[in-house]
Order: structure tokens, then sequence, then C-alpha cells
């Protein structure tokens, strides 16, 4: 009871007065709150028992009250009002009044109210401004940290355009002991243009004091490795090591994927055992790199060898991996192999997805096993994946290839039926085996669908249907794609114009082909050595040569224009030489 009221009363004194309460005076309101009782009688000579000490402990004294800061928003309309309003020469805002301000608006949780100042005081200040103004601006944090204040203006730097002062101010924060955000950093690195500038800045924000941290490390070498340049990927590697930054298996794998790419593979391999040294275990995406530089060089059978030792360290291949091996089996004309790993696929639980299963539908099309491509096809649309424009275009042009047109535009129909939208690829693999099969009309009329689609076939397209027709002997058709191409502002190569020149010259129409390639010559496509063949073969069915063995010797040896007009004027002049019978 005593101590409650002592307590109560101790309470009472510091935040009624503001002030410690007097020991003494505490005493006495103890007492006079609770009177003693009288003691109890022990009977003749007993000692009287001594009264009952009080153990009062002062409660723990508020700290110092901070001074409240100032309504931001009033102070911010005068601010705005003496920068619009003033007369020149009467008042004029300083940096540090600017800096303050600001500082202000960033206490109270309004950066928004605050970036517009820094921009507009950045943009007075120009360039190189960083070095005279960091002075000012730690005072205008007092007593706070001015990493925030130096954060925003690093950025206002940034987005005016003065990116450099932006990195000049944060190194000269750093050094001068101010510990800015890593993301602040990190931003700034990321504005920059390339990947090099980012990297030397990197440097200096070390240099400077800031601590390396591992994963940006690794974005710098993801960086240069997507642009190609191995060489800077492997410099950063060897840096971080040189600052005592211990790489991750993302370091590894970032870097051995970039050298599989660029087919180092002696670089990859050295990186690899390098992991085992440093106790860094590979994962799987470690052995996909690996698997798939091996396998895009044709070393199937490394790429085999490294998959089984991926499977002995208990490292599970996902999709990639296997799709990667079926892929390449295939390539190889092994589709047995790749049948084989997907039904092992199949049976560890990893489901194929639309890459694997097209993978395998390109080996067995060129294989032409359709029937078991049907058959994958199937098993895809089991699992419930719809078979995409690669899965038909697979099929078309294996079925085209192989002869079978119409079980090829049969597969057209269903794609259309299942809105799958055609590119240029299934257009243009129609379009090959229509014309190769001597139907010109469809292949044409395929031509013409496609441009309706609004796809726009290339020069090789246009070639195969004008080759089409004039196989057939409709020169005619021919001229009038070739007029076609170059109202669309084609430029028809030689190839275009060879076969055009066949036709004619198997028509016997040899004054039509010089004049075509007097048309060549004109518009500046210069004829090749088949031009020239093409026209000594027709010489030698369809014209005035006498000498028609002497003309086919010539094939291959006429270099130009000069040349064979030569040699066809004098072919056609020469006399044949009587036999002995004619005697």
């Amino acid at each position: 009871m005593v101590r409650r009221a002592a307590g109560a009363a101790i309470a009472f004194a510091v935040h009624d007065r503001g002030r410690p309460p007097d020991r003494c005076r505490l005493r006495s309101r103890a007492h006079s709150a609770n009177p003693p009782r009288p003691a109890p009688d022990h009977g003749a000579g007993a000692a009287p028992a001594p009264p009952p000490r009080l153990h009062l402990r002062p409660l723990p004294l508020p700290p110092p009250l901070q001074p409240p800061l100032p309504p931001p928003l009033p102070l911010l309309s005068l601010f705005r009002l003496l920068l619009l309003a003033s007369p020149p020469g009467l008042f004029r805002h300083t940096p540090s009044s600017f800096l303050s301000m600001s500082h202000l608006l960033l206490l109270h949780r309004l950066p928004d109210l605050a970036r517009p100042l820094l921009r507009l005081l950045v943009s007075r200040l120009g360039r190189s401004s960083p070095p005279r103004l960091l002075p000012l601006l730690v005072p205008a944090a007092s007593p706070g940290d001015p990493a925030r204040l130096v954060s925003e203006l690093a950025a206002a730097y940034a987005d005016e355009g003065l990116l450099a002062d932006a990195c000049s101010l944060v190194l000269l924060a750093l050094r001068g002991g101010t510990r800015l955000p890593a993301p602040v950093c990190f931003g700034l690195m990321s504005r920059l243009p390339t990947t090099p500038e980012a990297y030397a800045f990197y440097l200096q924000l070390l240099d400077a004091g800031m601590p390396p941290e591992v994963r940006q490390f690794n974005v710098l070498m993801r960086d240069f490795v997507r642009f190609g340049d191995l060489a800077s990927a492997r410099k950063v590697f060897d840096e971080m090591r040189t600052r005592s930054v211990q790489p991750t298996v993302v370091s590894f794998n970032t870097l051995i994927s970039g050298m599989c790419r660029a087919r180092d593979l002696d670089g990859a391999d050295e990186l690899y055992k390098g992991m085992a040294q440093m106790g860094i275990t590979p994962d799987v995406y470690t052995y996909s790199a690996l698997i798939k530089g091996l396998s895009s060089s044709g070393r199937i059978e490394d790429a085999t060898k490294m998959f089984d030792e991926m499977r002995e360290r208990g490292v599970k291949p996902n999709a990639i991996v296997f799709t990667t091996l079926i892929d390449a089996h295939c390539k190889a004309g092994d589709v047995k192999a790749g049948m084989e790993l997907y039904q092992d696929m199949r049976a560890r639980g990893v489901m194929p997805d639309l890459v694997a299963y097209n993978a395998l539908l390109n080996g067995l099309c060129r294989a032409r096993n359709f029937e078991a491509a049907e058959c994958i096809v199937e098993e895809m649309r089991g699992t419930g994946l719809k078979p995409d424009k690669v899965t038909y275009t697979t099929l078309i042009d294996g079925c085209c290839k192989d002869g079978k047109l119409d079980t090829a535009m049969d597969i057209k129909q269903k794609m259309a039926d299942e809105e799958v939208a055609l590119d240029e690829v299934t257009y243009t693999a129609l379009i090959s085996g229509l014309s190769k099969a001597q139907r010109p009309v469809d292949a044409e009329r395929i031509l013409v669908e496609m441009m309706e689609a609004g796809l726009e076939p290339d020069n090789t397209t246009y070639t195969m249907v004008i080759d089409a027709f004039c196989r057939k002997g409709d020169v005619k058709t021919g001229f009038k794609l070739l007029k076609e191409m170059q109202n669309k502002g084609r430029k028809p190569g030689v190839v275009t114009y060879n076969v055009i020149m066949s036709g004619l010259c198997k028509l016997g129409q040899l004054k039509n082909a010089d004049m075509l390639l007097n048309a060549m010559l004109n518009i500046g496509v210069p004829p090749d050595d088949i031009t020239y063949n093409i026209l000594l073969d027709g010489q030698c069915k369809h014209g005035k040569v006498t000498d028609s063995e002497e003309l086919k010797s010539a094939k291959g040896m006429v270099p130009d224009l000069g040349v064979y007009t030569s040699l066809i004027s004098e072919l056609v002049k020469k006399k044949p030489a009587k036999s002995y019978h004619d005697r």
C-alpha cells in the first residue's frame, strides 16, 4: 500500500512539475497518507520493533523533447511565393534554402513536393555543381542523416540529364562518410547507357567505400554475356575474387552459359572443374548450359556423358535438359535415342512441353515416320497441350517433302479450324512442296492467300512459283509474277532471272532470252555462269550452231557477255567440215 502511494506521488510529481521530486517530501507524503500503527505491547523490557523501511526507486526521466517540426505546407507556400513574386534583387533563394525546404518536405514524407524543388535547383546550377553543393547539403539536413537528401538530389541530377553529375555527387558523399542505400547506387548504374560504363562506376563506388555485393557482380556479368563480351565478363568474375567476394553457383552458371553459347567449351569445362575446387556444387542450370553447349557443337556423346554424370550426382534433369538431348539426337538422325529419352522423361515424372514434342516430331518427320508422328501428336493432346504453329508447320513440311501434298493441305485446313494462324514458314513450306510437285496453280493460290493474310513473300518464295510455271511451259505467267515483284519494290536477283531464262530456252525462244539478258545488264543484275550455261544449252538445242559438241565443251568457260557473244558468232559462222565420203 505504501509503495503504491509512493509510486503515485512520484508519477504525479514528475508529470505535474516536470522535475524530479524531493526524496524528503516523498517520504513525508507517504507518512501522512498512511499514519503508523501503534506498536504492539510485547511486555516489560521488550524492545520496540523498528519501523519498516521504504525502498523507493525514482521513475526514469523522459527523454528531452525535440522541438516540433514546423508545418511544411505553409512554409512551402511562402517559399514559392518568394520564388515567383519577389522582384529581382529584393530577395533571392540560395541553394541552402532550396536544400533546407526539400529536407523538411522529405522529413514529412512528401517526396513528390521535394523533387520539383531539387530539379529546379539542379537545372539552375548546371553541370559540375556537386562539389560546391555537397558542403551545403550536410548542414541543411542537420541534425538528421543526409542520405535521403543526397539520394533525391542524385535522382534530380539524373532526371535533368546530368547523369555524370549524379554519379559525382554519390561518389563525393560516400567519400565524405555518408552511407547511401545500395538501391540508390544500383539505380544510377542501371541508367548508364552501356555496361562498361556501369562497371567502371561500380568499381568507383567500391573504392569510395561501398561494400561489394555478389549479386551486383552477377548482374554485370550477365549483361556482358548478353552482349557477347565474354572477356569483360571474365574480368568481372576475376575482380569479384580479387575483392574477396565468394562467387556463387549463379556466378559460375552465368559465365559457363556465355562460354557455351560462344562455343568456348574448353573455358566452360575449366570453370566447371573450378566449382569443385571452391566447394560450389553444380545445379541443374550448370548441367543444362554444358549439355546445350556440347549438343550445339555436335558433341552428342560428350553431352550424354555429362547427362549421366548429372544423374550420378543426384541432380534431377529438368524438361530443358531432356529437350536439349532429344533435339540433338533427332537432328543427328538418331530418332530411336530421342524416343528413348522421351520415354525416360515421362517415366521420371518430367512432363514434356511443346518444345520437347516439336523436337521429337521434327525427328520423326525427317525419318518419314508419319505414323509415329501422329501418335506423338495424340499423346500431346492427351496431356492437355494444343499443337501450335511449329507443330503443324513441322508436319506440313514433312508431308510436302514426302510428296503427301493432300495430307499437307488437310493439316492446313485443321490449322484454320483450330484458329492456329499460319506464318511465313508454313506458307513457304506449302508453296515449296506444290511447286516441286509441278502444281503451279495451287502454288500461286497459296501465294495469294499468304498475301491476303498480311504476310509478304520474299524473293525465294516468288521464285519457286515462277519456276513451277516456267517448267510447265507457262513463261507468260512467270513474267507476270516477275512484274508483280518489281511493282512491289522488290529487286529480283539473278536466280529469278535464270529461272525465266531457262523457261525461254526450253521453248526455243532464244531471241527473247537474249532480250532478257540485256534487260538484266541494264538494271544492274550481273549474269553468273549459270546464266550463260542456260543460254549455251539453248543454243545447242535450238540455235543455229552446227558444232554443238564444241558449244557444250564451252559450258562453264564463259565469264561474261563479251565472251558469250564472240563464241556464238564464231560457231555460227563456222562451216561444217566435209567428210571423206562428201569429197
